[in-house]
């Protein structure tokens, strides 16, 4: 049936401080974007077949097949964006960079002529717009990307450790929205360890207690570090 909702893995991404830019430097950092999604998509196998995408203007969201693993979305499709993100930035000026925010949920979403909706959609939206990520961004200035999962994809994907996913490097926080919900979430800065503490509430502890901010590694990438197809440093 048209319109039928049926189960995605569902991305949302943003460029920091995408806003503040001149129009002609956000067009080419929104061409930089594209080129990147689709080079980590193409490194990590991530079919574009099995994607759909639909720009926001600062970012993109997308959907992928219930098909698709999602050890392979939190695994190799991150990291290799990263790598993306870091060679782009030894190729660039600060006016011109790019840092990600990147939150994946899953469940159900329905298409319309207009695009895609959803409580599930909505949650991605959320989280990837939580203060809480964009702290831990702003915390580590040498990193190019921060990654939230939700907590029932934290739950089903993240804590068994599978091959390629850290669970180690991941901390819970709860993210409050604008309507007073909560959700939980778990964060990460790919390729560094996790921080001592996130603002905001663990999942499991008492509403209104905040931890500490957060304490982000911010060791540099290492230099002169080159890439052959299929591996990832």
């Amino acid at each position: 049936m048209a319109g039928e909702a049926t189960h995605r893995w569902i991305l949302a991404l943003d460029v920091e401080n995408f806003s503040t830019r001149r129009d002609p430097v956000q067009k080419r950092v929104r061409a930089a974007m594209y080129r990147a999604l689709a080079s980590a998509m193409e490194r990590a196998g991530l079919a574009a077949a099995d994607t759909v995408t639909e720009d926001r203007g600062d970012g993109v969201l997308m959907l992928v097949a219930p098909t698709v693993s999602p050890l392979l979305i939190a695994g190799p499709f991150v990291d290799e964006l990263r790598q993306e993100l870091r060679e782009y930035a030894e190729q660039t000026n600060a006016e011109h960079a790019m840092r990600l925010r990147l939150a994946l949920h899953q469940g159900l979403a329905a298409r319309d002529e207009r695009g895609w909706s959803g409580d599930a959609v909505n949650t991605a939206c959320r989280l990837v717009d939580a203060r809480q990520l964009r702290d831990a961004l702003t915390a580590a200035p040498s990193a190019h990307l921060v990654f939230a999962v939700s907590g029932e994809v934290h739950h089903a994907v993240i804590r068994h450790g599978h091959r390629g996913i850290d669970p180690a490097a991941y901390l819970p926080c709860t993210v409050t929205t604008k309507h007073g919900e909560t959700i939980s979430c778990w964060i990460t800065v790919p390729g560094r360890p996790a921080p001592a503490g996130l603002t905001g509430t663990a999942p499991g502890t008492t509403p209104g207690a905040a931890t500490p901010g957060p304490v982000w590694p911010s060791t540099p990438e290492p230099s002169g570090a080159t890439r052959s197809p299929g591996t990832r440093t």
